[in-house]
């Protein structure tokens, strides 16, 4: 793909919204850690699918906090968005959030993880660049190319 073609980050942005159920609940009664990276892979794909227009695949997860746990019955919203675009590649972070009756959201993770964008022989294929149009998606740009950087070394250290 042509690198002067660029997309906003909000083209892509997705949100996804669950109710727990009995089902995605582990043994401490909270919510199952493993489900709730199910889903923060699928809103991370269809961003990255929006930004790439192009199948992914997931080439790591290398930021997941698990801040405050949720229990059944509540809404669970999950908000995604590109923060870095390389070659092949693009960073996107999920937030989740607990959201309460009231609208109110409390958040209870925060994930990065880098896609690959893909062509029919599933080979990795250029990315369109990126436009940031806010302060944060500024912010965060940097940040995510600081997070580029610690990756790169990590894979040179095999760490």
């Amino acid at each position: 793909m042509d690198k002067s073609i660029r997309k906003k980050v909000s083209d892509s942005r997705t949100e996804q919204i669950q109710i727990l159920m009995p089902e995605h609940i582990n043994g401490f009664n909270r919510l199952f850690g493993g489900k709730l990276m199910e889903w923060i892979d699928v809103v991370a794909a269809v961003v990255a699918r929006r930004h790439s227009g192009c199948n992914v695949t997931t080439a790591s997860i290398d930021n997941l906090q698990f801040k405050a746990p949720a229990y059944v019955n509540s809404t669970i919203f999950l908000l995604g968005q590109i923060t870095y675009v390389g070659n092949t590649s693009m960073e996107v972070r999920v937030d989740t959030f607990v959201e309460e009756l009231n609208g109110t959201r409390r958040m209870i993770n925060r994930a990065y993880l880098v896609l690959v964008a893909l062509d029919k022989k599933d080979l990795p294929v250029p990315v369109p660049g990126i436009i940031l149009e806010t302060e944060e998606e500024k912010t965060e740009w940097e940040a995510a190319r600081k997070r580029c950087e610690l990756r790169k070394q990590r894979r040179r250290e095999e760490f």
